[in-house]
């Protein structure tokens, strides 16, 4: 399967342009973002537990990065509530499930083979630094080579210099609307900017998003 993998296109994914699908878990669904390969294979995806959900054992043989996005995301090491963001290593091995349900952004197989790093991180209990302009904070997540991975949370009102995108940029929209000069992306939208793009966003109201950088200039 090859699913929005020309990642010198941009791409935009709103919530009602969702398709569930159901995945060889029963009672887990997910939503294609993007993805290279059939069962194995390169994906960013948001799946969803329904109560008492569970997934196989496996091992994560190109990585696992995700993010809970709402719910209790639970495995042998624990249970993690909303706003846990967790990276497992290529070689790492779970046995996922979910005892009242839980949505997540889930990114398979885009680990650097040098790139071991673990994290466990709740962002709601993490500290936010000032951004680059007023109205704007960030927290920092992972950073591996070229690729950076943080959250942001912009304040109502907040605009942000126009600029170009080395290596990409993709972005998932948590709460409130983020936009630019092509669009308004509620929250639940996804967004893939390829390498060397520009925009100049802002946000009305307010939002908060995860926003990876960096990664897209050599894949596709």
């Amino acid at each position: 399967m090859r699913l929005n993998a020309d990642f010198t296109k941009r791409v935009v994914i709103r919530p009602e342009d969702y398709h569930w699908q159901q995945s060889p878990a029963s009672s887990v669904e997910r939503m294609m973002l993007d993805r290279i390969g059939d069962e194995i294979a390169r994906a960013t995806t948001i799946v969803r537990f329904a109560a008492n959900a569970s997934f196989d054992a496996h091992t994560h043989d190109g990585g696992e990065e995700f993010l809970v996005l709402d719910g209790t995301f639970s495995d042998e090491t624990g249970d993690y509530g909303p706003g846990t963001y967790i990276r497992n290593p290529i070689g790492t091995r779970h046995k996922p499930f979910s005892k009242q349900g839980c949505t997540m952004l889930v990114k398979l197989h885009q680990f650097a083979a040098d790139d071991t790093q673990q994290v466990t991180l709740d962002t709601g209990a993490a500290r936010f630094v000032s951004g680059l302009v007023a109205g704007l904070t960030v927290l920092p997540l992972h950073q591996h080579g070229t690729e950076n991975v943080a959250l942001v949370c912009w304040k109502s009102g907040t605009r942000f210099n126009a600029h170009r995108h080395w290596g990409g940029e993709e972005i998932f929209v948590i709460e409130g609307t983020f936009a630019d000069e092509h669009g308004i992306y509620p929250a639940g939208s996804w967004l893939r900017n390829p390498h060397l793009s520009t925009h100049s966003p802002f946000t009305d109201e307010g939002c908060l998003i995860y926003v990876k950088t960096g990664h897209l200039g050599s894949v596709g």
